[in-house]
Formats: C-alpha cells, structure tokens, sequence
C-alpha cells in the first residue's frame, strides 16, 4: 500500500522476490509464449535473486509480442489459462505501431483495480469525492481501471463518455465533481472551450485534476498552466500501460516525480543502446516485469519510456519505492537529433506552455538526406488577439533552451486539431 507504513527497500526486494519466483517457477509453465521463448534462452525456471533475474533472462519488446499476435490471431501465446477464463478486452492505443490486445481473468482485474486504488490514495481521493472521467469508454484500459477503481473507494464516478466537451463543462458545473479524469491535454482543451462559451470555471469544484496517457502531467510549465486555468485544482500525474497496467503515482511531497508501485512490479533503468543497468541518477530506459498479472504476464518489458531515477532510496515523503525524477521524460524512440542537438517532444512543449498566448501547435520533423529539420505551427488564442511578435518570441525561448534556430509560424485560429486522448502534435514529413 503506499499509505501507512512505508516498507523499507529491503523488505520491498523480498516481496518482489518471493512473487516473482512464484510466477516463473508455478505459472510460466502454463504459459506457451514465455515457456517457448525462457526455453529457446536457455533457461532453468527458477530465480536465485532479483540480480539473478536481471542477468539471465532476457527482454521482451512489443515486437515480440505483436508478431506472436500475428503468428496466432487474434490473442496470442501470452495466455497463462484456456481462453474461457478471461473476461476482459483492451487494446493498446496504436499510437507507435500495430496495436496489442490484451485479455485479462477477473484475478488480473482485481490485483490492476488494487494498483489504481493506490494511486487514488496517494492522490487523496476518498469516498468523500466526486469523481468526472472526460472520456470515451473504449477499448483504451487505463481509465476503465480508474472507474472500477473509484467505485470501489466509495467515490462517486460519473462517467463523460459520448460527450462533446460544451456537454461535459456542463455536467461538471452542475453535478460539482471535486476531482477530474482525462488527459493533460484535453484538460487543456476543456478550459479552451470553457473561455469560448463562458464556462465559469472560478466556479468549478474540481480541486484534483488526475491526468495519464501523456508526460504533460509532469512538465512544470504544463501544470502551471493547467492550475492556472482551472484555479483552486491541483494536477496529479499518474502512468501505465494496457501491457501492464498502472505503474505510477504522483510522490505527494514533490510534484513531477513519479513513484513506481514496486509492491506490483520489478523495475529496471537499462542504456536503450546497451540493455545494461544505468548508473544511479542518469537517464534509461523502464524495464518492467509485472508480479500479480499471472494471465498475461510481461517479463523484462521494454517499455520505451524514458525515465531517471532519483538518487537515494528514501524519498523525502518517506517511501522507498523507486521514484522516478520528471515523471516520464518521453519515449526513447520520440528523440531525435537536429544539427547534432538532441531534442525531446516534451522538452519542447515544456517551452511552449510557458507562453500563455498558445491554444495549440504542431511539430513537423522533415528529414532529408539523414538530416532532420524541426518546424513548428502556432494557433494563438483568440483572447490574444495582438500575437504579432510571438513567433519572434517563442523563436528565442527556444534558441535560448536548445542553442537551435528553429522556425515558427503562426496559424489561424481554429487550423490545428484538437485531442480528448493522446495528442499527436507532432509530424514527420
């Protein structure tokens, strides 16, 4: 639990141990994906320690997984039971390839729901709140996990789906939920449309934005920007994924660093290029290996987030789960290098949501010749109707973060697309 009594790293690394040893050595068997692929490495199914486990069994990466679902549609071999024992279905969103679906036993539902129920408390959220959740019930897992989640705290969920956004401003101003559910970014795009139809949200009882899907919710000039527009609210930012679930909650005393359920998995920092182990405080790739899925495990997963650790194993709010400083910095294969500077998506957006003028904007990345070249388009807001000299400025801003000239236009109002899940600002041509 992460409230409480907060284990020690020693006694975190035994229960990771003692749950691991038993999902290799009782459930993989069972299991043809991992019993063929733990077999074709070699491998003996038992674990001597956690360090054991790093240094002999190997990775798995989506690919693997997406061509087993290929090889055997439309599931895969990554089923621990005979079919007839799942009862769930979710998909992953397909944003970086061919998407993955993913069945779960009530067993595995129940041990994902006891995670996010976690990150509720973490958050503060109780039977006392009113729980929003801005957006559609499809085959997406994590806001499906949040709603069981809420219902079974006590809370009162009230779901947003089906809705246009002037739709779901008018429930949250009339049902007066305390905590809101969705993505930064449509977070973002509710208090746009609450200025353009006059939504007072001054008169909003949202105090807790609870965001996923996206590293917004750990980028400080996006929660400044999200306070500000809904004011009196405070962001909490969370992480997961379909192939394993909630990983992450908000550390209560320092916003923008993420702690790591470890009671529910085995995390690892690894060098992208290498698969080594990172050195304490530097930046890596999250490995991780889920300890209660047992229907549909991931065993050393290549997540492709990138993340850095913080230093040291008790964290100021007195937990020892692992933290992870800046939340997800973005995803290994976003960054990309422009006149020999290494540019992240977010740290890019970290500079544009400093500009309040912004209402939307779009990366275009147009490689030629092995050389990339980074272009962006800016929709000012239509409340900023004087914006002539903000290419001028966001032009600086970004020289002076990057040491980059990279060029900006701005656009009408209106030009850009507007996102309720995972933004795709940004372009390759």
């Amino acid at each position: 639990m992460v409230d409480g009594k907060h284990p020690d790293r020693a006694a975190i690394q035994v229960g990771q141990l003692e749950r691991l040893r038993t999902l290799v050595e009782k459930w993989v068997p069972s299991n043809r994906f991992y019993t063929r692929k733990f077999q074709a490495a070699g491998l003996i199914f038992e674990v001597a320690s956690l360090a054991d486990f790093s240094a002999r069994f190997p990775f798995t990466t989506k690919q693997e997984l997406v061509a087993d679902q290929s090889a055997h549609p439309p599931y895969g071999t990554n089923l621990t039971f005979p079919l007839e024992r799942y009862t769930r279905f979710h998909q992953t969103s397909g944003t970086t390839g061919t998407p993955l679906r993913w069945l779960d036993t009530p067993e595995n539902w129940e041990w994902m729901v006891e995670s996010w129920m976690n990150i509720f408390t973490a958050a503060e959220v109780g039977a006392h709140d009113k729980i929003y959740f801005a957006f559609s019930f499809g085959p997406f897992i994590g806001f499906w996990l949040a709603f069981d989640a809420g219902q079974k705290i006590g809370a009162l969920c009230i779901p947003g789906g089906g809705l246009s956004s002037e739709a779901r401003l008018k429930a949250i101003i009339e049902n007066q939920p305390s905590v809101l559910c969705c993505t930064p970014t449509y977070a973002l795009r509710l208090a746009e449309v609450a200025a353009r139809e006059n939504f007072p949200l001054e008169k909003s009882f949202v105090r807790k934005i609870v965001v996923a899907g996206e590293p917004g919710g750990s980028i400080p000039a996006i929660r400044d920007r999200l306070e500000t527009l809904w004011p009196g609210a405070k962001v909490f930012d969370h992480h997961g994924m379909t192939e394993t679930g909630p990983v992450t909650y908000e550390c209560p005393a320092q916003p923008g660093v993420l702690h790591v359920l470890e009671s529910a998995y085995f995390a690892e920092i690894v060098n992208p290029q290498t698969g080594t182990a990172v050195l304490p405080g530097e930046k890596g790739e999250l490995v991780l290996t889920t300890l209660g899925r047992i229907g549909s495990p991931v065993f050393r997963y290549r997540t492709g987030d990138l993340v850095q650790a913080g230093e040291g194993a008790r964290c100021v709010c007195g937990r020892n789960d692992l933290a992870l400083r800046g939340g997800i910095l973005g995803r290994v294969d976003d960054m990309f290098t422009v006149r020999g500077v290494n540019v992240h998506p977010s740290a890019v957006e970290d500079v544009l949501r400093r500009f309040q003028e912004i209402a939307e904007f779009q990366a275009t990345v147009k490689v030629e010749s092995s050389l990339a070249e980074l272009s962006l388009a800016i929709e000012a807001d239509a409340a900023f109707a004087d914006s002539k000299d903000l290419a001028r400025r966001i032009e600086k801003d970004l020289q002076m973060t990057f040491n980059l000239r990279i060029p900006v236009s701005i656009v009408a109002p209106g030009t850009l697309p507007r996102f309720e899940m995972k933004a795709k600002r940004w372009v390759r041509a």
